[in-house]
């Protein structure tokens, strides 16, 4: 059994990936109504990685000074700001402050990132593989939640394309703090909090640290670029909003429903191999893409995306928390998440652009050398460390 604590924090996950796939269905879609060009539609996406990637690390700092529930607590009080001001920006129609909502929708994420870390530290010993992929099993409930609020909240607020989206964002919040307020965390422990932590070129020595940021951050980007072209892929291929949805419902389910299996298909054979499986399905996803633009091709392609992500950052987390001690585990975490998302927010700048630049068949076939790199060097890294797995 994992305990209550770890299944809490898995629903405050679901909440807030809920509220992320929310944002993923409807950001650029509004970026691209309200922007002054097109080529700037996917700017308040990058905002919102930057802002993500910006929290990392002082979240990280932060958990070893406050402890990880007054840190939720903050990350979750960003989040009603933003969603607050996202709605009244685009009420406006002020394209900037929604970019400046956005930014903090990011921030509030990025601390949300921290979940996973917690749901390990309140795991029993040997379970950290179950207690992520049970953390990103609540990912499933947000799969269905997500877009279905999305479609909903459309034009719950009559002649007012989207505002709805923010209203429930703003709800979905208020639920995840009250949940964190009451769940028992464990606090930081005496030698996380005062033992002095390795050098950043003593950590990055490590090959399995190594391993598992570059295969997280490439697994993460390719993910990011894609699933955020894909609303305007389909949008300039006729699709309406409906269908854009369900895609993304879907990928989001292929995200995160093998969670529930992926910790034992790791502790069967092996992380690494589970990561290289990953990236394989990355590349079916972009061989797919280059084959058609009908509907079941874009619905295709977007589950094998999300199996691929779940394989890769899972694999990745688990590796990570192999690389550190007590007094290290606020530094490394820090640093794993400030790349991995710094792909990420790299990633979601050049959706836009490269979209309106190459079209969709040579956005997705630029993926695949960042795609071999991650394979190669996961590789590469767990033979010098002397593990298989």
């Amino acid at each position: 059994m994992l305990g209550l604590t770890v299944w809490g924090l898995s629903l405050g996950q679901a909440l807030l990936i809920t509220g992320n796939i929310l944002l993923v269905s409807v950001t650029a879609l509004v970026g691209n109504k309200i922007s002054p060009s097109a080529d700037l539609a996917t700017v308040p996406v990058a905002l919102q990685f930057i802002g993500l990637m910006g929290a990392t690390l002082p979240a990280a700092l932060l958990v070893r000074l406050l402890g990880r529930k007054k840190v939720f607590l903050i990350g979750n009080s960003i989040g009603l700001c933003g969603a607050a001001l996202a709605y009244y920006a685009l009420n406006q129609s002020d394209f900037w402050l929604f970019c400046l909502s956005t930014f903090l929708l990011g921030v509030a994420i990025g601390i949300g990132q921290q979940y996973r870390f917690a749901a390990v530290e309140n795991s029993p010993e040997g379970k950290g593989a179950q207690a992520i992929s049970l953390i990103m099993g609540g990912g499933v409930l947000a799969a269905i939640l997500g877009p279905n609020l999305a479609v909903w909240s459309e034009y719950i607020i009559p002649d007012t394309q989207y505002v709805g989206a923010f209203a429930a964002l703003f709800v979905l919040y208020v639920i995840t703090t009250l949940l964190v307020a009451v769940l028992p965390l464990k606090p930081a422990s005496l030698e996380e909090q005062t033992g002095t932590p390795r050098s950043y070129k003593e950590l990055l020595s490590q090959p399995l640290l190594l391993a598992s940021i570059i295969s997280g951050a490439i697994g993460y980007a390719v993910m990011v670029l894609i699933m955020t072209a894909t609303p305007l892929a389909m949008h300039s291929h006729g699709f309406h909003f409906g269908h854009t949805a369900s895609v993304i419902q879907w990928h989001v389910l292929g995200m995160f429903a093998p969670s529930f299996f992926t910790g034992h298909l790791i502790k069967k054979f092996g992380t690494s191999n589970i990561v290289q499986a990953g990236c394989l399905l990355l590349i079916a996803c972009i061989l797919l893409n280059q084959f058609g633009t009908s509907y079941w091709y874009f619905w295709t392609a977007l589950v094998f995306l999300g199996i691929g992500w779940n394989f890769t950052f899972i694999g990745a987390t688990n590796l990570l928390t192999q690389t550190y001690q007590p007094a290290d585990k606020a530094k490394t975490q820090g640093l794993n998440d400030f790349l991995v998302f710094g792909s990420s927010a790299v990633a979601s700048i050049l959706a836009g652009y490269w979209q309106s630049l190459f079209g969709w068949e040579i956005l997705n076939l630029l993926m695949l050398p960042a795609i071999f790199i991650a394979m190669f060097a996961v590789y590469l890294s767990m033979k010098q460390s002397g593990k298989t797995a």
